[in-house]
C-alpha cells in the first residue's frame, strides 16, 4: 500500500539516480563540476523533487500528471 511518495518505486529509483550522479559528477575535472556538472546534478535532483511535489498536490491527477510530466522532462537530459 503506498502511503507517501517514498513507496513509490519511481521516485526510488531517481532518487538513487540522483546520488549516482551526485557522485559521478564529483569525479569531474574543477571547470566542469561547475558547470557541467552543477546541471547534470540540478536535473537529477528535480527528477525525485517533482515527483515528491506532485504526490503531495495529488487533490487532481491532472496536477500529479503535470509533475511527473516535468520530471520526465528532466529525465530526458540523460538520455
Amino acid at each position: 500500500m503506498i502511503k507517501s511518495y517514498r513507496d513509490l518505486r519511481v521516485y526510488q529509483q531517481s532518487y538513487e539516480l540522483g546520488k549516482g550522479i551526485h557522485q559521478v559528477t564529483q569525479q569531474f575535472p574543477t571547470h566542469e563540476q561547475y558547470e557541467l556538472g552543477r546541471q547534470l546534478r540540478r536535473a537529477a535532483l528535480s527528477i525525485p523533487l517533482n515527483i515528491a511535489e506532485g504526490y503531495g498536490k495529488k487533490e487532481s491527477s491532472a496536477d500529479f500528471k503535470r509533475f511527473l510530466l516535468i520530471a520526465l522532462g528532466s529525465v530526458m537530459k540523460f538520455k
